[in-house]
């Protein structure tokens, strides 16, 4: 069998968003205001088994900066909640299945996204903010 040159990458699930190509800045804004600067290195992904591969969850939990993900991180529960304050365009589109679980989450704006779907395509720097509330600490 040849070599795969169609452009597509063999890694990739059929569905799975493209994973970035180049180096990029995620800025993690934690509940209590500190922030988190992580140089994304696109050859490390996936960093961890948590979300999808180059998620903004997954990235997050490789760099030590930690985000509630009851479910695992499989898009079953909202937990993972985070609001994409700059950047949002660069972010792969929101599945129906993760738009459901975000209409149960607390505080969901226009930039809401679930970090355990959200793959960032490396094209733009992200400001990323991760809520006070979530769904299971309101329990």
């Amino acid at each position: 069998m040849g070599a795969d040159v169609s452009g597509s990458n063999p890694q990739r699930k059929s569905g799975e968003p493209e994973l970035p190509a180049r180096g990029f800045r995620i800025i993690y804004i934690d509940p209590r205001g500190g922030r988190r600067v992580v140089e994304v290195d696109p050859a490390r992904i996936p960093y961890n088994p948590h979300g999808r591969p180059g998620s903004l969850l997954e990235i997050a939990l490789g760099h030590g900066i930690e985000i509630e993900h009851a479910c695992g991180g499989v898009c079953a529960c909202g937990t993972c909640h985070v609001v994409v304050r700059e950047g949002h365009e660069s972010c792969s589109q929101p599945s129906d299945e993760e738009q459901d679980e975000l209409d149960q989450a607390y505080g969901v704006t226009s930039r809401s996204r679930l970090a355990c779907q959200c793959v960032p395509d490396g094209t733009r720097d992200l400001v990323v903010e991760i809520p006070t509330r979530n769904r299971n600490l309101e329990r």
